[in-house]
Formats: C-alpha cells, sequence, structure tokens
C-alpha cells in the first residue's frame, strides 16, 4: 500500500501517474471480463468478451511497457474509476434474474468501461503528443482505436440483443 501521494509537478509527471491508472485500469478489466463471459447468454456477446479479454492483455503488456520506459518500472496507481464500474458491473450480474435482460445490462457496463478508456486513451495520446513521445503516440492511438472497435462491436450486438429483452 503507498503511503505517499504521488508527486505530481508538471505534465511529464501527470502522464506517468495517468499512465499507472490506465496500467490497474486494465489489470482489473482482465479480471472482470472472465466473470462476465460467464455470466453471458449470448453467444455473440460471450466471443466479443472472449476477443476483447485477449486485447486487454495485450493492453496491459503495452502499457507496462510504456511505464519501463517512461520511469524503469511498471507501478499501479489506483483507477477508481474503473474499481466503480466494475464493481455496479458485479452487483447488476447478481441482481438481474432474467437472462436476456443480463445480457443487455452485461453490454451497457462494458460500454461504460469501453467509454471511460477511450476517454484515458485520447487524454494518454494528446499528452504524449505534446511531450514529444512519438512511440508512446503509437501505441496509445492503437490502444484507443481498439476500444473504439470494442465500443462499435458492442453497439452492433445490442442492436439485436436489445430487441430480444424488449420482447
Amino acid at each position: 500500500m503507498k503511503l505517499f501521494a504521488a508527486n505530481i509537478k508538471d505534465l511529464e509527471s501527470l502522464y506517468v501517474n495517468n499512465l499507472k491508472k490506465a496500467y490497474d485500469m486494465e489489470i482489473k478489466i482482465t479480471k472482470a471480463l472472465p466473470d462476465m463471459i460467464e455470466h453471458c447468454t449470448d453467444a455473440e456477446l460471450a466471443d466479443a468478451f472472449h476477443m476483447h479479454l485477449e486485447q486487454t492483455k495485450t493492453h496491459v503488456i503495452a502499457v507496462e511497457s510504456l511505464l519501463r520506459n517512461r520511469v524503469g518500472e511498471a507501478e499501479t496507481e489506483t483507477c477508481k474509476v474503473i474499481g466503480g464500474l466494475t464493481a455496479e458491473a458485479s452487483d447488476t450480474m447478481k441482481d438481474v434474474t432474467d437472462t436476456s435482460v443480463c445480457d443487455i445490462a452485461l453490454i451497457a457496463s462494458a460500454q461504460q468501461v469501453e467509454h471511460h478508456e477511450i476517454a484515458v486513451y485520447g487524454t494518454l495520446r494528446r499528452w504524449a503528443d505534446l511531450l514529444g513521445l512519438d512511440d508512446d503516440v503509437a501505441i496509445l492511438e492503437a490502444i484507443q482505436s481498439d476500444e473504439e472497435n470494442a465500443d462499435a462491436v458492442l453497439t452492433e450486438i445490442s442492436e439485436r440483443v436489445n430487441l430480444i429483452a424488449a420482447a
């Protein structure tokens, strides 16, 4: 457990601090997705979650690498937002009794996470650009693109799954 607050004194230290939060975020998502997959009844949704879990594992490695390149080690800083979103998703999965409603609740939870990730990586990418970290920019752009694609896939699946739940 950390005893001292992060020392954010400039854009670079803010960038590193938020990379640490992104690292924590990705780790938390890799732990949450298997439970979400287990609760899916829609095969296409389960497949999408499986694919995104594999992508997320590569994001963990990429963000870890960015941190090691910047500060020599990969530490996390708690991402409270993802902690809250994954806790909400977990509570919802326990509370929903209708399987089709559970599927749309899972999609909603996953899209909230995706939207947060898109914002995080867009911000980090811009800061990396301002800091002249061209290699970081390319990696962060690729991760942001993955998150945008995952969101689009979930939207596509929701068009069908929402109708099933509403019937």
